[in-house]
């Protein structure tokens, strides 16, 4: 029916045969859409998907996001195939997930890197979080270790920081890369311990790894899972867990905080993430399926035996873990001066 009103005319189409034919029409595709994005979910994926990756074959993330990758192609009974894109600071592959199509075909598996420390150390950073990710679900954590070669004369904490207060800047740390969460993890130590030592950066964990292991540098501050071969060969010698927990596989290497060195606790996890605007049935689907891949036995033992742990979290228990690492990691970057020029 035609009402008055200033300006004119306005129709009530739910009074008039016509209005109820309109009302019933846009409520029937209202539900049809439901519908198709709740079966688009169930029916995810169709196809391949990629889970890119900001470093080479070897490291941590690569090797996180190829054990879920082929739990999930399992599960989903397609293809999930990894895309390494290295460089620039991790800026390369995570600006290209973020520009990818948001429909759950494109992933990204980062680390603690590119959300927790980026942010803290370089001015301009390509991307943001809030604004271009949804943080699907953490994967693994894994301890950073303080480790020498076998045979140094530093075979505890204690002569660590003795040294360095006799000798204030003369032993080194390796890390993998300045800027990295390993640099500020070894800044983090010299802090807590109140000495000096000289970061000598390399290109990733494993050439890091590799130095400690020739002697190249008096410690590493890496991964344990970086370390995991040269301890197993006898090359390299562990002084200290950076965490305030021993890894359950290791017991018998302690922690800073044994030693007297409290505060530090630096771990480095890794997680997956997915561009804004995926559709939430499609987060779900994967959210769940990744959590159900990291409880099977296959990825527990994977994950344990590199000395880190297969972690699944909700999508908000990982963002609050992201931004509660960003806010010590500026903390650390500020006061040990570490800012990187792009």
């Amino acid at each position: 029916m035609d009402v008055p009103n200033r300006g004119g005319v306005f129709r009530i189409f739910n009074q008039t045969p016509e209005g109820g034919f309109m009302k019933k029409k846009l409520a029937a595709l209202f539900a049809s859409t439901l519908l198709s994005a709740s079966a688009f979910a169930q029916n995810f994926p169709e196809r391949a998907v990629r889970v890119i990756v900001p470093f080479a074959p070897g490291g941590v993330v690569d090797i996180a996001a190829r054990h879920v990758s082929e739990q999930l192609s399992q599960m989903w009974n397609e293809s999930v195939m990894v895309e390494n894109r290295p460089g620039g600071n991790g800026f390369i592959a995570t600006t290209a997930a973020a520009r990818a199509k948001p429909d759950g075909y494109t992933l990204l598996m980062a680390h603690t890197g590119e959300f927790s420390v980026n942010p803290a150390i370089f001015k301009n950073v390509p991307y943001d979080l809030d604004r271009d990710f949804v943080p699907v679900s953490l994967v693994s954590d894994t301890p950073l270790v303080l480790a020498t070669k076998v045979d140094s004369p530093l075979n505890s904490v204690a002569d660590v920081i003795k040294v360095s207060k006799e000798k204030p800047g003369s032993l080194t740390f390796s890390s993998p890369g300045t800027g990295s969460f390993n640099h500020l993890a070894g800044e983090w130590f010299a802090n807590a311990a109140q000495i000096q030592l000289m970061h000598v950066p390399y290109r990733g964990g494993s050439p890091a790894a590799a130095a400690v292991a020739s002697g190249e540098v008096s410690l590493g501050v890496v991964a344990a899972s970086s370390m995991d071969q040269f301890v197993k060969s006898g090359h390299v010698k562990i002084l200290a867990v950076m965490t305030k927990r021993r890894i359950p596989t290791q017991p018998d290497w302690p922690t800073l905080q044994d030693v007297g060195v409290p505060d530090v606790d630096a771990a480095n996890w890794v997680g997956l993430f997915a561009p804004k605007g995926t559709p939430k049935d499609v987060l779900d689907k994967i959210s769940r399926d990744v959590m159900a891949a990291l409880k099977t036995e296959k990825l527990q033992t994977a994950f344990s035996m590199g000395g880190g742990e297969a972690v699944g979290s909700t999508s908000d228990e990982f963002y609050k873990r992201i931004k509660r690492d960003l806010e010590t990691n500026r903390a650390i970057a500020k006061r040990a001066n570490v800012q990187v020029e792009q």
